[in-house]
């Protein structure tokens, strides 16, 4: 297997640019000449491993931060943009990784463009009238603007990561969790109290009152209690965060407000270094961890692909959460794995599955068309409403890693690691296998040939 290249023009600039030295001042410090370094920083040339030791040794850099790059999300999100069939044909991928590592904000720009395009487009379908109304705009939906903020900074923010971790330092169990976020909310003023409410959570500002849900189940009503800890006393820290996201509207910045909030709950209920810890010496046991934290097994799932602290980084993970129709509606990858901004997920993929085995975890050995292999876990989560006609939702949660690292999952155990993988994808438009049984579209970039004198599983064949 050949060795795939380093290519870090962009992180080389943005961490000479950040310690304030010129490239000559960098070059020495990094022992190699100012022409090479010019090369490297513009992607003329790979980073050599004699530089990875000294970014190491001289600036503390985290050498991993380099291998899963924001530039490889944005080649992945190119190349499902330009599958779309308005474009008559794809850039090379070597085109994209070009635009993705010399010309992030170009990328980026594309991407808002493409998402523009498919907003207007939708509108349009479904005659909505608000497109024509004044101040419509076509730019990213206020979701998506928030969610692409998480998606790009590995979904770890560590100033709020740290404090959450600071808040509850020297809390052993899970009900002193609930009385210490109680007392800190008592210090601002603010009563606490359990009720038969339909919401999770009820705030009354004016009159400093917090209500939780008396039917919600105790790691969500931890959370909740967690969550309102983290708007009271930690509002400065999330202020100066969305100053430096610089969202596009209000909108955007008031979810992303509640996100970080939720994030501020997620990293106190799953402190990072005890998280962590854990999680190793249970080789990553989902059941062992929740039982452990007080967490629900989503939480610990999705707090698993959070694990990107700089010199103290856990598995690269990723994490996804559909619905029953395939709509992905969480999603997260510290992998090389990206999952599709536009439609539902890979039908071959196991976590689709889980819907059909409740309460049970499923596994898969799964590779994906560029050659990498994954051991990937599927379960349900059902979320009772509390009550005989509340309704309930239902989701399923997948979770995995590359397969060098499944001797740490305790779910890799009797699984032949060496045997067959099952091959699924990102999303058919960009998937080029001419064989799979389950393919909605054709690939964009494939010649296709049709027989009216022969039907197989497909109605046309892929050329080679």
């Amino acid at each position: 297997m050949a060795i795939q290249k380093l290519y870090a023009g962009a992180k080389l600039r943005e961490l000479r640019i950040r310690v304030g030295l010129t490239q000559r001042q960098f070059a020495e410090k990094l022992g190699v000449s100012l022409p090479y370094l010019n090369q490297m920083e513009n992607n003329h040339r790979p980073v050599s491993v004699a530089v990875v030791l000294g970014l190491a040794q001289e600036f503390g850099l985290d050498v991993t931060e380099l291998s899963v790059s924001e530039g490889e999300r944005l080649v992945a999100d190119m190349r499902e943009a330009f599958a779309d069939p308005i474009f008559a044909a794809a850039p090379p991928v070597a085109d994209l990784r070009l635009a993705a590592s010399n010309a992030p904000a170009l990328a980026r720009a594309i991407l808002d463009l493409h998402r523009a395009y498919r907003q207007g487009h939708e509108r349009l379908a479904s005659l909505d009238e608000s497109l024509g109304a004044d101040g419509a705009s076509l730019r990213a939906s206020p979701w998506e603007e928030v969610r692409d903020f998480f998606h790009y900074c590995d979904n770890y923010i560590d100033s709020i990561d740290r404090a959450a971790e600071q808040f509850v330092a020297g809390i052993t169990t899970r009900n002193d969790i609930v009385l210490f976020a109680t007392e800190a909310l008592k210090r601002q003023g603010i009563n606490v109290s359990f009720s038969d409410i339909d919401d999770l959570r009820s705030y009354d500002p004016s009159q400093r009152n917090l209500t939780i849900s008396s039917r919600a189940s105790p790691a969500s009503q931890r959370f909740q209690l967690l969550y309102q800890v983290a708007q009271q006393s930690q509002n400065d820290l999330i202020e100066a965060t969305l100053d430096l996201a610089r969202f596009q509207t209000r909108e955007a910045r008031d979810i992303a407000k509640i996100g970080l909030a939720n994030y501020f709950a997620g990293a106190a209920l799953l402190p990072y270094r005890a998280f962590l810890a854990a999680a190793q010496s249970t080789r990553h046991d989902l059941e062992r961890l929740a039982d452990q934290f007080g967490a629900s097994i989503e939480q610990v799932a999705h707090r698993l692909s959070t694990l990107q602290r700089p010199g103290s980084k856990g598995i690269p993970f990723f994490f996804v959460r559909v619905d029953q129709a395939g709509t992905i509606t969480k999603r997260h990858s510290a992998t090389r794995l990206q999952f599709a901004r536009f439609g539902g997920a890979c039908p071959l993929w196991n976590v689709h599955r889980a819907f059909e085995t409740p309460g049970h975890f499923l596994r898969q050995l799964a590779e994906t068309p560029d050659g990498v292999r994954y051991l990937c876990l599927a379960r349900d989560v059902s979320k009772p409403g509390g009550a005989f006609l509340a309704p309930v939702r239902r989701y399923a949660i997948g979770l995995g890693c590359e397969i060098s690292h499944a001797a740490s999952l305790v779910y890799s155990d009797g699984l032949d690691l060496k045997g067959r993988f099952e091959p699924i994808g990102i999303s058919c438009r960009i998937c080029e296998r001419p064989d799979c049984h389950q393919r909605s579209v054709p690939p964009l970039e494939r010649r296709l040939t049709v027989n009216p004198d022969r039907r197989g599983v497909l109605p046309y064949s892929i050329a080679d």
